[in-house]
């Protein structure tokens, strides 16, 4: 039985060698970041919330009477992902749109409970932040979920909507959960390349062309603060699928869903199912459209958030 030893040691050599290797290569010394101040454009503004300086745009100005947007991007993404929708709605809306913590030009602090919870909490200390009476609550697949926790913690949310949201299929591999060290690094390392990330975005997309070379700059500015490495190590740490659905029961607020028909993300028919999940929702299909609705299709999903005036106004 010799040579079973043999094997045996030989295949756990192998496999000690390269767990090595992906050290190694996910801590590899990267080029330093720079504060994020140095990275914001002239729309950038920043305040402070829940201890972080968090990033956000505006569209419009705020409406008497009216509650304002405030738009929560989805996982791996920023504010740029409202670059269309923001200035569509400015007419009707007031439009807030934020980088979550860890994402974006926001801060990443590498000691942060990046829980789904943790982060809704943030973006309602965002809202106490800017002074906001009463809020209209939007996400973005990962976002969408994140809104939830949004409207649980806060009785300043009168309604919510949601774009093609990770609540019944997350998109998140159940691997996540059993994942350890180095991988987490390593998801941060794989992050931080500029082409995978183009691949990983436009791959759901029905139009991907739209995906420009300046997007993915824009994408990819997060990437370049000092405390990207730290502290999306530290949030990948937290990225695994939640249980939001079991929460919709409970959530009695007027929820529109504005949904791409061709997102290749989720199964047949699961608009409707979260539509029938919700208490109080209405749903919005948008034709050739696939999961980023509100940059295929910002007029027409526009047009279904406008349309919803009376519908929040109804609920009240």
């Amino acid at each position: 039985m010799v040579w079973i030893r043999r094997i045996i040691t030989g295949f756990a050599a192998l496999i000690l060698l390269l767990w090595v290797g992906m050290a190694i290569y996910a801590y590899w010394p990267q080029e330093p970041g720079v504060p994020a101040a140095e990275l914001a454009g002239p729309e950038d503004r920043f305040i402070e919330a829940d201890g972080m300086q968090l990033r956000y745009r505006t569209w419009g100005k705020p409406v008497p009477g009216q509650s304002p947007i405030v738009l929560i991007h989805g996982f791996a993404n920023s504010v740029q992902t409202w670059r269309d929708l923001g200035p569509a709605l400015a007419d009707d809306y007031y439009v807030i749109a934020l980088d979550m913590p860890g994402f974006g030009l926001s801060d990443k602090p590498d000691d942060r409970d990046y829980s789904n919870a943790s982060q809704g909490a943030a973006v309602v200390a965002f809202i106490e932040a800017l002074n906001l009476d009463s809020a209209i609550v939007g996400g973005h697949s990962m976002g969408g979920a994140l809104a939830l926790h949004v409207a649980e913690q806060s009785d300043k949310v009168t309604g919510m909507i949601m774009f093609n949201p990770g609540i019944i299929t997350t998109g998140v591999p159940a691997i996540t959960e059993y994942q350890t060290f180095p991988m987490h690094r390593l998801s941060a390392r794989t992050f931080a390349d500029r082409n995978f990330r183009a691949n990983f975005l436009r791959a759901s997309y029905l139009r991907p062309e739209i995906i420009t070379e300046d997007v993915i700059d824009d994408v990819m500015l997060g990437t370049k603060t000092d405390d990207y490495w730290t502290g999306t190590t530290r949030m990948m740490q937290f990225y695994e699928a939640g249980n939001e659905v079991e929460m919709l029961a409970d959530l009695r607020i007027p929820t529109l869903i504005v949904w791409g028909t061709e997102d290749k993300n989720k199964p047949d028919g699961e608009a409707e199912k979260l539509n029938e999940l919700f208490p109080v929702s209405r749903l919005a299909l948008i034709p050739d459209a696939a999961h980023y609705v509100q940059e295929e299709k910002p007029l027409e999903s526009a047009a279904a958030i406008i349309d919803a005036k009376d519908f929040w106004a109804a609920a009240r």
